[in-house]
Parts: C-alpha cells; structure tokens; sequence
C-alpha cells in the first residue's frame, strides 16, 4: 500500500487534522453551525479534496468521523469540571480547530453550555451524543458470574457506541474460540481495542490458550461474556447458534450488537431467536483474517442502522478488505471467498508441483509458489486493474507465457474455477435453507 502512496487505513491525528481543516474551509461553521451533519454536499467537496490527499474514505465515514468528533465535543462541553472524558474519547488533539468550527458563531463556553438532545439532534444525525448504559448495568443477573472482572462494570463512564480509535473503552466478546474468532480478534487488537476489553468464552479450554497469550480474559461462561460486552461476535459451528442464543437471550439488551459468523445462519434466524429489537449482524470472514489480510462481507440486520454498520467497519478494519451488502450476496461471498481460499491453495499446490516435475526441490518449489501467489495477489489488490488486463501485461508475443496460459484454456481452468464457485455458493444456500427450516 505504501508504495502506491496510499494512506494507512486507520485515522490517525494527520488525517483528521486535514478532514477538519477541510470543513473549516468549507465555512461548515456558517452553513451549519457544526450542530447538524445534514448538508451532504458539503461531504461530498470534502471526500474529493481527501482523495486527492491520498486518503481513500467514502462519503458516509467522513459524515460518521465528523458525527463522532461531535459527540466527543459534546460531551466534554457537559463536563467541563473533568477533561479526562474527552481525552479518553480522543477529541482534545482538535480541540481547538473543533472549538473553531462548533463556537465561532454561536459560542459555548461562558454562555452556560446550552446544548441538550434539542439541540444537537436532527433527522440526520440520529444518535448524536446519545450516552448509553452499559449492558451488564441494564439487565445482568444480580448475582454476577463468578469469573466476571468487577472492575470492568464498577465506576465505568458510559459510553458512545464509536470508533474503536475513538473510545477504547468499548467491549468486545467471543462466544466460540476456533480459527475466526482468533483471527478476528487479533485484528481489532491492531487497533486500539485493549486485551482487557476483549472476552472469549469456550466450552472447553482447547483453544483458549492462544488467546490468553494475547492477554485476553477466557471463560467458560457465554452469559459472562455477553454481560462484559457491548459488541459480541457468534463465532460457533452453525448447529450450535439457536441454543447459544438461546441460552444468552436474556441478558441481551438493545444496547449489543450481536455479529454472526455461522455460515447459513440467516438474519431472519437470529432476529426470531433474539429478543425485539436486538441490533443483528451476519458476517462472513475468511481464513486470511488471521494475517490481517481477510476479505469480510456484512449484512446489516432489519433493526440495525448506519452507526451499527460504521461499527463493525470501523471496528474490523486491521482484519482487511471489509464490506457491506444484501444479505443474498453473503452465500455468493462464501463461494468466492471463504471457499476460494482453498482455490488458491490448490492452484499453488499444482504451481510448486509442475516445477517438481521439471527438476526444482520441492520445498523451494513451493516457497516460490506462495510467494508468486502473494506478490500477484497484491498487484491485483493495489494497482486497481482487471485482472485480464494485468495478464497481458504479463504477456509477450511468442513468449513463455502465452504458452503456458494456452495451455490452462486448453484445460479449462477458467470455466472450472466458476463452476466451482457456484457449487460452494449452491451448497451455502443449502446450509441456509436447512437453517430456516429448523426455526
């Protein structure tokens, strides 16, 4: 990414320095008096500006970014006696182009900080400032699980469901421990999710200690994770899913985000098990989220809004590609991504074996293999071209190359690779379709 002068993915202080500064000029301070995120055109000026800069966000995170810093300022106006609390949100590194932006015309401070839900709220920015109780404070039993940290509940300043850079204090849990929960979780700790915040439960302890080595706290209890987490990622085999729900149902608030990543498990599934109005998401991860270079589609359940879907984005960000889309694309993904992982490995097998056969050691064989996998996999990723187009890049007139591509087609790689995408996808719908049936 680096080298195609990309920006890191995460928003640091330049970044946001830059995106305020931009509204600044934009005389966000006049049109809008920094209170409503109403006015999509001026995102919009904003998003082009920032690409050119070399900062590749979309329209809606510059909008939720701003939503976020705005809280933030808020709630540090509401609590002038004590500057931790923002510090912990982390406006205070702009405060001062912030102060700039929300009181040049209509100032704040000495004015006796007249700024309440009436205020701040609009149509368009629902959910701004909106303090929330924690989940464990709201409808825990009273007889707290055995294992569960105490220090974690008593004395917490609530929070603002955010960015996971912006409020560290966020609470995220793991009911299952297996190869995507560790590799999601290993993820969102390259952010700036503490250990401590994280919480993994399994039934037995197998798996669990490769998470302890990354400092989080395991547990055998599910009810004890879903008390101690505001965001909780189903990451159990697919059978399983209706009597894990079931068995943390109760203690589920319409403060958690309940994340599925049981293939076929449909979101109609998890809202019918789940109490009214539970926040629910379906994710599909795949096995390079372990690396940090996964390929992620999410689904965004009836009850789940846009905040909820900046969340999960925001909060997977280091775990690689992550997208939003229709439900119906989730199956198509597990075919193309999640089951095409396996494609790859096969293709690289066959690769390390041809050059066995022309006399090359097997292991430098394949150590070349997977580098030519990854270092192809990358130029794909980064330069933005069709991949036909960087074939014939690659491609010379009576060449090396044409040869051995004739020689593919000629075996029919290319109509084989789809049909088995569309065999993996078929067999995902039918893992679907048996879930529903089962409700």
């Amino acid at each position: 990414m680096e080298e195609l002068g990309m920006k890191k993915q995460n928003w640091d202080v330049k970044e946001t320095e830059l995106f305020l500064e931009i509204l600044k000029e934009l005389d966000m301070e006049k049109c809008l008096d920094g209170r409503k995120v109403r006015n999509t055109k001026i995102f919009k000026v904003a998003h082009r500006r920032m690409t050119a800069a070399g900062y590749h966000r979309s329209v809606d995170q510059l909008k939720f970014r701003w939503k976020l810093l705005k809280s933030a300022y808020y709630k540090g106006k509401r609590e002038p006696s004590s500057h931790a609390p923002a510090k912990i949100q982390g406006w205070w590194r702009y405060e001062k182009t912030m102060v700039a932006i929300m009181e040049s015309r209509h100032p704040l401070v000495g004015a006796g900080v007249h700024t309440d839900r009436n205020d701040e709220g609009t149509e368009d920015s629902e959910g701004d400032g909106d303090v929330s109780v924690l989940p464990w404070q709201q409808t825990c039993p009273d007889s707290t699980p055995q294992n569960l940290n105490l220090d974690l509940i008593v004395g917490v300043t609530p929070w603002i469901k955010m960015d996971p850079e912006m409020d560290t204090q966020l609470k995220v849990g793991f009911i299952g421990a297996g190869n995507m929960a560790f590799g999601i979780a290993r993820g969102i700790l390259s952010g700036n999710v503490l250990p401590a915040n994280v919480r993994v439960s399994a039934p037995s302890s197998r798996n669990l200690g490769r998470f302890q080595e990354l400092g989080i706290p395991v547990t055998h209890s599910n009810v004890e994770v879903v008390c101690g987490s505001d965001v909780v990622f189903v990451a159990v085999k697919p059978h399983l899913v209706p009597l894990v729900l079931s068995e943390v149902s109760q203690y589920i608030t319409d403060r958690h985000v309940i994340v599925s990543v049981a293939a076929g498990v449909t979101l109609a599934t998890l809202e019918e098990i789940l109490p009214e109005n539970t926040v629910t998401i379906r994710m599909m991860p795949n096995l390079p989220c372990l690396v940090q270079e996964g390929a992620i589609l999410f689904a965004r359940g009836s009850r789940a809004k846009n905040e909820d879907g900046a969340l999960i984005r925001s909060l997977l960000h280091r775990c690689g590609l992550v997208e939003e889309g229709p439900e119906a694309w989730i199956d198509i993904h597990t075919g193309l991504s999640g089951s095409g992982v396996a494609f790859v490995y096969l293709f690289a097998e066959a690769l390390a074996e041809g050059a066995v056969k022309m006399g090359m050691p097997s292991a430098l064989a394949h150590s070349i293999a997977s580098q030519t996998v990854l270092g192809a996999g990358r130029i794909l990723r980064e330069s933005g071209k069709h991949p036909a187009q960087l074939r014939s890049e690659v491609c010379t007139p009576g060449g090396t190359t044409i040869y051995g591509l004739h020689t593919l087609e000629k075996g029919g790689l290319r109509a084989t690779t789809m049909s088995a995408v569309e065999s993996a996808t078929e067999r995902a719908r039918e893992f679907g379709r048996k879930s529903a049936c089962k409700k």
